[in-house]
């Protein structure tokens, strides 16, 4: 197959020895397909909004309340820029129209993509 199999003339050696997982032949190897890495959620993609009316380090703080308290939002984090638009990105799978509503219940405009 191989050639890594024993033939009749090679005496076996203790399964310790030669463990399946560890071979580097894939037809003789038992080991799985890798896992996903440790603390991996699919559902933690980022989504970024653009925002008007931000002016301070409280506009910041009041979008990020808000917007934290939304259904599925793991985080939320605004990248200020006074008299400009600023940046919402949003952690995980929360609805946008959700965001956008959170956004301007706390008093600040959502700029069209």
């Amino acid at each position: 197959m191989c050639g890594t199999e024993l033939n009749e003339a090679t005496p076996a050696a203790p399964a310790a020895t030669l463990p399946l997982a560890e071979s580097p032949c894939a037809c003789c190897s038992t080991a799985e397909a890798p896992a996903a890495p440790v603390g991996f959620d699919s559902a933690a993609a980022t989504t970024s909004y653009q925002l008007e009316g931000l002016t301070c380090g409280h506009c910041v703080q009041s979008v990020e309340t808000a917007a934290s308290r939304v259904l599925g939002v793991k985080s939320a984090t605004v990248e200020l820029v006074t008299g400009g638009s600023s940046i919402l990105r949003i952690a995980g799978p929360a609805a946008p129209s959700d965001i956008q509503a959170a956004v301007v219940e706390a008093g600040y405009a959502v700029a069209p993509a």
